[in-house]
């Protein structure tokens, strides 16, 4: 019999058998994401502190992050292997909706890897999620997990594809959202907005696992950091967007000396060319208005130097000691924190030379690092987090020096939280202008790349996972007269 939410667990047992420390990682963090909203990157990187080898980081990474990719699409599975009222081969019938957090999650890990994952025997995917429901004391479930695990197995071993077990005659949006593993209201949105094509692309590339990139700080240091990165197993290939940037894979970049010495800072590429819209010069006051975790600070910081005056600000403490951990590591001791809600008034006297609102929004430019988001934006959050974007670009702007430079940014690809704010607020603030980021961005692009490539007709900064392999973002550079 399966274990429905609020059932009483079955008696725990001792096994023989024992899930990897990798499928253990990763239930654990996906079952406290569904059960306390927790944030997936995070609780990895608590996980995988601990004294694991890089191949077990590695799966539990993948087993993660790629479930919560994909959890439409296995749920929509997982719906259609469960028995039915006249299969008699199992002993209930239970939706997908009300099984325990356990259970299910131990279904879409199984499936996962039955379905998205080569290397891993189907054996192995079946057994150790049914030994993982036995650890997480829910053994009345033990035979549910392992029979419509084994019908995936077999169903898999045909080589039917999902997409020819989705119905056709559903709707576009409906259809792509499970073939893709989006919401359908957000499928929909996009199809309005980018047309078919643009759409299925941007979609693929949200269930794509993210290339790591990293800024290193000192130019001058550039070989003796890669050398340093080669040294701790970690594969170094120049950027695809910026000239300085690079990319990583084959490791952990922060168990190389470069890290721990403050030579480098992971970040994504799209976040790194933000910053360059600055043109931050040496000796430059700098407001990072929504700074936390901080490494836009910390190449605002480098550029400005010691001489600038660097003031990062969060609504939280917390994230200030963040921001406060990495100014450290980077030796960075020029910037000073600030708690503060920039959506009230500001409590600077001085005017800054260079500001950047990196606005909180709904991150629709980060779906594959952030996979949980996606299952928890709502359509009606867009205007609860325009007014903020508003609101904190409203009030960064006057402590803008004439002459100076102010950059809006978000990791959005909805238009609600990017030209229409800085439109709105523009039109109510005499005396800025929208400047075009084109022949700000140019001398900072890799070879091959285009400003036309990453700038709107309108000017702005626009990057998006389909077309440019980063995060998606917009940036609008905005100049006071």
């Amino acid at each position: 019999m399966s274990a429905p939410r609020g059932s009483t667990s079955g008696p725990s047992g001792r096994t023989k058998t024992e899930p990897s420390i990798a499928r253990k990682i990763a239930f654990d963090v996906l079952l406290r994401v569904e059960r306390a909203g927790g944030y997936s990157d995070e609780l990895l990187h608590e996980q995988l502190k601990r004294n694991i080898s890089p191949a077990d980081a590695a799966l539990a990474t993948e087993l993660t992050l790629g479930t919560l990719r994909r959890q439409r699409t296995l749920d929509w599975l997982i719906e259609r292997l469960l028995p039915s009222p006249k299969d008699h081969s199992l002993r209930s019938s239970i939706p997908v909706e009300r099984l325990d957090p356990e259970v299910l999650i131990s279904l879409r890990l199984g499936l996962y890897q039955l379905r998205f994952l080569e290397r891993v025997p189907a054996r192995a995917a079946v057994s150790e999620s049914v030994e993982l429901v036995k650890r997480a004391r829910k053994m009345s479930a033990t035979g549910l997990v392992n029979a419509v695990l084994r019908r995936a197995a077999e169903e898999a071993a045909r080589g039917v594809a999902i997409d020819a077990l989705v119905p056709n005659d559903l709707a576009p949006a409906e259809r792509l959202g499970i073939l893709h593993s989006h919401p359908t209201w957000l499928v929909e949105r996009w199809l309005g907005r980018f047309g078919a094509e643009q759409t299925v692309a941007l979609l693929e590339a949200d269930n794509r696992a993210p290339r790591i990139s990293a800024a290193v700080l000192d130019p001058a240091r550039r070989g003796d950091v890669i050398e340093s990165l080669q040294t701790a197993g970690l594969e170094v290939r120049p950027g695809r967007l910026l000239r300085d940037a690079i990319s990583l894979s084959g490791g952990s970049p922060s168990h190389s000396e470069a890290f721990e010495r403050g030579e480098i800072v992971l970040l994504d590429e799209a976040s790194q060319a933000v910053a360059s819209l600055l043109g931050v010069q040496r000796g430059d006051s700098v407001l990072d208005l929504c700074a936390a975790p901080g490494g836009k600070t910390a190449l605002l910081a480098t550029a400005a130097g010691f001489r600038g005056a660097v003031v990062a600000c969060d609504l939280h403490a917390r994230r200030l000691r963040t921001l406060a951990a990495l100014m450290k590591r980077i030796g960075a001791a020029h910037v000073r924190g600030v708690v503060l809600d920039g959506t009230e008034s500001l409590p600077f006297a001085q005017k800054f030379r260079r500001i950047l609102v990196d606005a909180p929004c709904s991150g629709t430019g980060t779906l594959a690092r952030h996979p949980e988001i996606r299952w928890r934006l709502n359509p009606g959050d867009f205007a609860e987090l325009r007014a903020k974007q508003v609101r904190l670009l409203r009030n960064a702007l006057p402590l803008l020096e004439p002459g100076g430079r102010l950059v809006y940014s978000t990791c959005s690809m909805e238009a609600e939280e990017n030209e229409q704010v800085v439109k709105e607020v523009l039109g109510e603030c005499a005396g800025f202008q929208l400047r075009g980021a084109g022949t700000v961005i140019e001398p900072h692009l890799a070879d091959g790349v285009s400003a036309e490539a990453i700038t709107g007709s309108d000017g702005t900064m626009r990057t998006s996972p389909a077309t440019t392999q980063t995060d998606g973002f917009y940036a609008a550079l905005i100049e006071r007269e």
